[in-house]
């Protein structure tokens, strides 16, 4: 049975205080099969890590660890990379970050052992006064420090600092910064550096949630790309948006920029309120299942989406996910308009999916509530009753949120691909709206507690399941882009 967790996702998470990781194992709607692991790391977590990989560097090309930390960032950190392009043209890589030649050991800083004039302020300085990148040109620490703190005021450009001298090229490096530089600088370039180490690595990401400070590494997850963060934050390792397993990032992409565009003519469609389509009763939707009963005396039962009698939704005939084009009839002019009609029709079920998430999570929070507050020799029998309902909920969860990301692809697909899609979701959306309509609306029952509860919760096991294989299927069939 399912964990309770934060947000929507099954997560085991252990923190180790010490080392301020945290591991999590993926089992559920962020997995693509297979249980998959990613780390979850505070800043000093981040530094720790930085700073193992930056001397392992430095022993392996034989070069002071300040100068190692450069050749890194210039191979967006992968000590691999390091390796190749240090040993295939070590001159070239020497060149670029800023390195005297081959054979020359680099020196982060040297000092005058004479009196010396300052090139910048033209003052004459005592001996030991004056700082150099480990080249010829030396200035005085006030200078220095002045054009450190123009340096890192420009922000992460400051870790791509040379030489003031115009004609040298040689790198100003982490030991130089903190022997001139103030603390509030110093702080600032040491907060770039960290932050480096994230932003440029290829699968690492800062946690985009607003005010988490936590950073997840991604390195082991293979072709997974959906992390969790553990502040319950869910994300794409990749693009940075919310987790959109099976549909790639370039896609997310164009369909929220699509979104951006239509929002305010989509948003004003979308406001008004829709109508039984048998009694014409304006009809608000407050369950996160999109079957919809009216009240009496009508009583008709619809789908919220395309407004359909439910019993079409019920037979093998499923086709609510199909697009079918608009004519010229009274009931479509006063749905969309004309031009925004194919792509309302995948925005709407794009918007509701994630609606009827929302409330499903409400509702799933509710579950775990009851399941905290249980006590007393029934306790454990309606533990193993409401986990049954936390197992269908968490399976609702995940596939409302496939199902969100498919109507995206769905918009930018056409011919076979589209076929083929609208096949598999049309069954996986099917056996998930069983599912919820079950799990919602039988949940409430006292029969359920009293009688042992035998055939709803058998009931309840083979939708969860049932749903569960027609999602995974789908996500097979997208690891090839539905080829």
């Amino acid at each position: 049975m399912a964990p309770s967790s934060n947000d929507d996702q099954g997560y085991y998470s252990d923190f180790d205080e010490e080392d301020g990781l945290v591991e999590l194992d993926s089992d559920d709607e962020i997995a693509s099969g297979g249980k998959l692991r990613f780390q979850v790391l505070t800043e000093d977590a981040v530094r720790a890590i930085q700073e193992d990989r930056i001397a392992s560097v430095a022993d392996l090309i034989q070069v002071p660890p300040a100068f190692a930390a450069v050749v890194l960032r210039h191979c967006n950190w992968s000590p691999m990379v390091v390796q190749d392009r240090w040993f295939s043209d070590e001159q070239r890589v020497r060149d670029a970050v800023g390195l005297p030649s081959t054979g020359v050991v680099p020196v982060a800083l040297k000092r005058n052992d004479a009196p010396v004039t300052c090139a910048l302020c033209f003052d004459e300085h005592a001996v030991g006064k004056m700082r150099s990148a480990g080249c010829a040109h030396l200035y005085c620490c006030e200078c220095w420090r002045g054009y450190l703190r123009a340096a890192v005021e420009d922000g992460a450009r400051s870790l791509s600092l040379r030489c003031p001298d115009p004609s040298c090229s040689l790198a100003v490096v982490r030991d130089l910064v903190h022997d001139v530089a103030d603390d509030e600088d110093r702080q600032r370039y040491d907060r770039f550096a960290l932050r480096s180490y994230v932003e440029e690595n290829k699968k690492m990401r800062w946690c985009p949630s607003p005010g988490c400070a936590l950073a997840v590494d991604g390195e082991q997850c293979g072709d997974q790309v959906d992390v969790l963060c553990s502040c319950g934050h869910g994300f794409c390792i990749l693009c940075t948006e919310e987790p959109h397993r099976p549909v790639a990032c370039d896609t997310v992409r164009k369909w929220m920029e699509k979104n951006s565009s239509e929002s305010e003519t989509t948003n004003w469609v979308l406001a008004n309120a829709k109508h039984c389509p048998k009694c014409r009763r304006p009809i608000e939707k407050n369950s996160g299942c999109n079957h919809m009963r009216c009240g009496s005396p009508c009583h008709h039962q619809f789908c919220w989406i395309c407004l359909g009698p439910w019993e079409e939704h019920l037979t093998g005939n499923y086709n609510c996910n199909r697009y079918v084009a608009a004519d010229d009839s009274t009931f479509r002019r006063q749905q969309a308009k004309a031009s925004l009609d194919r792509y309302l029709h995948y925005y709407e079920r794009w918007a509701a999916h994630e609606v009827s998430r929302h409330k499903a999570r409400e509702d799933m929070f509710e579950l775990e509530s009851t399941l905290a507050a249980l006590g007393g020799a029934a306790a454990e029998e309606s533990r193993t009753q409401i986990g049954f309902l936390m197992d269908a909920y968490t399976q609702i969860l995940h596939g409302r949120r496939m199902l969100r990301w498919t109507y995206a692809y769905g918009f930018y697909a056409s011919g076979a691909k589209l076929t083929l899609l609208e096949c598999l979701q049309g069954e996986a959306e099917a056996s998930l709206e069983r599912l919820h309509d079950f799990a919602e609306i039988e949940r409430n029952s006292a029969e359920m507690y009293f009688d042992g509860g035998g055939s709803y919760f058998k009931e309840l096991a083979r939708l969860t399941k049932q749903a569960a294989n027609y999602f995974e299927s789908m996500a097979e069939a997208f690891q090839t882009d539905l080829a």
